[in-house]
């Protein structure tokens, strides 16, 4: 017995002398390793975001526009992407222009590719998005358009080399009309601002009504001016007060994207409606209230790099130097036709702390994605909402689905 004890003991002192021995040994192993890491020489991924400067801001601007939106938002996602950029040989960095009032956003983009940018997220209007994209088309370069909603760029004026962030019109009106439609609020009061952009939200609402089942029991052009941006009483005030008197409807929508009257309507219709839009209750990508699927750690990160809470441009930057990083860890390459190739693809997924990962439609190149349901100060739901089907994924509710689209790529 004391034998058999002796002996296996020494068989475990054995044992476990030869374990150490491996250890020890591995120890140099793995830190040489991490020295010819830390020694190769990473392959340079150069980026570019081009955005106007913020005009300035009124004498009493309640929220003005940050300096620095949209770009901000890119160069916290750049720092992600440099987390995994040195586990697997990138080394990402972000050129910046930002114009001022008169610069060629054409000549921008021309200088970022000379530069040796192959990547470009654009917070331009539709017109100067469609010029940068013709402009470097022949170089090879994706541009990824952070903030027009236009769904012309998703439609008949689509560019293979154009990748959207950012929702378009048709999304934010159908995630919208899906919250109504669940409420049963079916009988909507349109109220349309004077501006082109106003009229276009306007007309991707109505399409969404007609979409979900709700219908226009009213709609009115706003004629009371700018009164949201008054900050004070006016001889208008009266008659805005009855503008929605002998209306019978469930909710307001304002098409309001110049924040000229949406936020005045508020609490001052003649019958205690809601009001929604592009004020009051409305549908986004992004939400300074938005804290779940591990959002709050996004905004903690932002906030602390940005002094400021992440909006909705902040993150669709974000959300497209990610998409390059994660594309091109995937793809294993940095040209950008493999990595477009790659993103357009069934297997390419963005973590974009939504709940769901996001993927871009190969039809018309727009991200699909959930849009948050919110009012000023929290999130109210999240669209696409419960028991909307679809063949592929329910996020194809949201937008121009492909048997619609007038985008025509190869």
């Amino acid at each position: 017995m004391s034998m058999v004890t002796r002996r296996g003991a020494v068989s475990l002192k054995a044992i476990a002398t030869a374990a150490l021995s491996l250890w020890l040994h591995a120890l140099p192993i793995t830190g040489s390793f991490e020295a010819m890491a830390a020694q190769a020489t990473p392959v340079e991924v150069k980026l570019g975001v081009i955005a106007h400067k913020a005009p300035a801001p009124a004498l009493y601007e309640l929220d003005p526009l940050p300096e620095d939106e949209g770009v901000a938002g890119a160069r916290l996602a750049i720092d992600d992407d440099n987390t995994t950029g040195r586990f697997t040989g990138q080394h990402y960095s972000l050129a910046e222009a930002v114009l001022d009032h008169g610069q060629s956003p054409v000549d921008a983009a021309r200088k970022l590719v000379d530069g040796g940018a192959n990547f470009i997220a654009a917070d331009l209007p539709a017109d100067e998005l469609l010029a940068v994209a013709d402009a470097v088309k022949d170089r090879h370069v994706i541009v990824f358009n952070v903030s027009s909603q236009d769904d012309r760029l998703r439609g008949e004026d689509c560019r293979a080399n154009l990748f959207h962030i950012a929702p378009s019109r048709a999304m934010i009106t159908d995630a919208l009309v899906q919250y109504l439609a669940t409420k049963r609020w079916a009988k909507i009061f349109l109220t349309t601002g004077p501006t082109p952009a106003d009229q276009l939200y306007a007309d991707a609402l109505k399409k969404s009504a007609r979409k979900f089942g709700l219908s226009i029991a009213a709609e009115k052009p706003w004629t009371f001016g700018p009164l949201a941006r008054a900050r004070s009483d006016s001889i208008t005030t009266s008659d805005a007060l009855v503008f929605s008197r002998g209306v019978d409807y469930d909710i307001m929508v304002v098409a309001d994207e110049e924040g000229d009257f949406g936020d005045y309507v508020s609490y001052r219709t003649w019958d205690p409606k809601l009001i929604a839009g592009t004020q009051g209750l409305i549908a986004t990508s992004w939400h300074r209230a938005q804290d779940a699927w591990g959002s709050a750690q996004l905004q903690s990160r932002f906030f602390k790099t940005a002094k400021r809470t992440m909006r909705p441009v902040d993150y669709q930057a974000w959300a497209a130097v990610r998409a390059v990083g994660e594309a091109i860890t995937r793809a294993k390459s940095t040209d950008p036709a493999a990595v477009a190739q790659f993103m357009l693809g069934p297997t390419f997924q963005l973590a974009a702390f939504k709940g769901v990962p996001v993927s871009f439609r190969p039809w018309d190149r727009q991200l699909r994605q959930p849009l948050l349901i919110a009012q000023p100060m929290s999130i109210v739901s999240v669209s696409p909402q419960q028991g909307y089907l679809h063949q592929r994924t329910v996020l194809d509710t949201l937008g121009t689905d492909e048997p619609e689209t007038t985008c025509h790529l190869p």
